[in-house]
């Protein structure tokens, strides 16, 4: 038994943050169908998103698609669209269709901009929603363009983990009352909202409204550094006994250049450069080998594939390959004593499992296509 073995959810299939949310929900046990066009059998970024899933190919222009949606959503928990404002109203799939189905489901709805607001209707893509809400601003040191990891910051942070927390919320809230509810997950919505952590700090004057004025982008403690094999290493020793551990390790506890208090700011400018001729004089193998066994904050920037070479995690087997594919396995992990991950669904291709549904549901009823109803 997985935690959401007992919800079902419909996904009406599209690009980013919704088929990852959907994964998601797969990967914690949760029944997921997502009903996708023919024409978008075939995604650029590849069919993992799709584990762990049923894929049923529908054209919701035909009546035929929009009872099978229909049929579905009247046993489902909750339903996923990424479509613009007001296109599955035209579709006559729009929440008031689906809760007249079924008064009980929770219908997420994934946008970029939301549902209302003068950019609702405009297109977009992650790094316009993180731009505009605040959220790529301190991406970057002051002397560089702002750039967040591909889909991270926006389409999955602010979209796909808001819209998983507002469809939970709403099956909680169902299950008592037995009222459904319409989410509006828009990913600028989310996005800012992960940033209160950080105006928190604002508070304390951690962050400068002012890029090249805050700790996280001007201080030498909290930073990243070129090494001499041109590969990255992080350093954040906010705290001072780290400061003062990270200082004794690299030999420099008692240097002239850091001799005043860790948050002489006069100082940074001269301690960044020190640092940074430090660390560009060995390899990143070197400064792991040297810091990572310590509580100085330090990190090796890795990619992906490097990354899941590293033994912290593989010992918390954290990626895996299956079908030529690199992953990262379920998160978080559930367990009393020894937490264990949940193993990934296997990934099957956009319709695969079209025949199966349609003849289940032709037989048997919608209720039957789910199968902890056929069980």
């Amino acid at each position: 038994m997985k935690v959401l073995d007992s919800i079902r959810v419909l996904e009406i299939g599209g690009l980013g943050p919704g088929p990852f949310c959907a994964m998601h929900l797969a990967d914690l046990g949760a029944d997921v169908i997502t009903v996708v066009r023919e024409a978008e059998g075939n995604q650029p970024t590849g069919n993992l998103l799709n584990r762990g899933k049923r894929s049923v190919f529908a054209d919701l222009k035909t009546e035929a698609g929009r009872q099978l949606v229909l049929a579905l959503a009247a046993e489902a928990d909750a339903l996923i669209e990424g479509m613009r404002p007001g296109v599955m109203e035209r579709l006559g799939l729009g929440p008031e269709d689906c809760l007249r189905a079924n008064p009980r489901l929770v219908y997420g709805r994934m946008t970029g901009w939301g549902q209302s607001g003068p950019l609702a209707a405009r297109a977009g893509h992650d790094a316009n929603y993180a731009a505009l809400s605040g959220a790529l601003w301190g991406c970057s040191p002051a002397d560089a363009r702002p750039v967040s990891p591909f889909a991270v910051l926006g389409d999955i942070g602010g979209g796909a983990m808001y819209l998983m927390t507002g469809l939970l919320s709403g099956i909680v809230q169902a299950r008592a009352t037995g009222r459904g509810t319409v989410v509006d997950a828009a990913i600028v919505d989310g996005s800012a909202h992960m940033l209160n952590l950080m105006l928190s700090a604002r508070q304390k004057g951690l962050v400068a409204d002012a890029r090249g004025r805050g700790v996280h982008d001007s201080s030498p403690f909290y930073d990243t550094y070129v090494c001499a094999d041109g590969h990255h290493i992080t350093i954040g020793a906010l705290e001072p006994q780290f400061y003062a551990l990270l200082l004794s390790t690299l030999g420099l506890a008692h240097d002239p250049d850091f001799a005043t208090a860790q948050w002489d700011k006069a100082a940074w400018p001269v301690r960044r450069a020190r640092l940074a001729a430090l660390f560009l004089a060995q390899p990143r193998a070197h400064w792991q080998a040297l810091l990572e066994p310590t509580d100085a904050c330090f990190g090796a920037v890795l990619s992906p594939a490097e990354a899941a070479q590293h033994p912290h995690m593989q010992a918390r087997g954290v990626y895996t390959e299956r079908e030529g594919t690199l992953q990262a396995v379920p998160a978080p992990r559930f367990g009393l004593d020894s937490p264990q991950a949940y193993e990934p669904g296997a990934m099957c291709a956009a319709g695969a499992h079209t025949q199966q549904v349609l003849e289940v549901l032709a037989r048997c009823g919608a209720a039957a296509v789910w199968r902890r109803a056929e069980g």
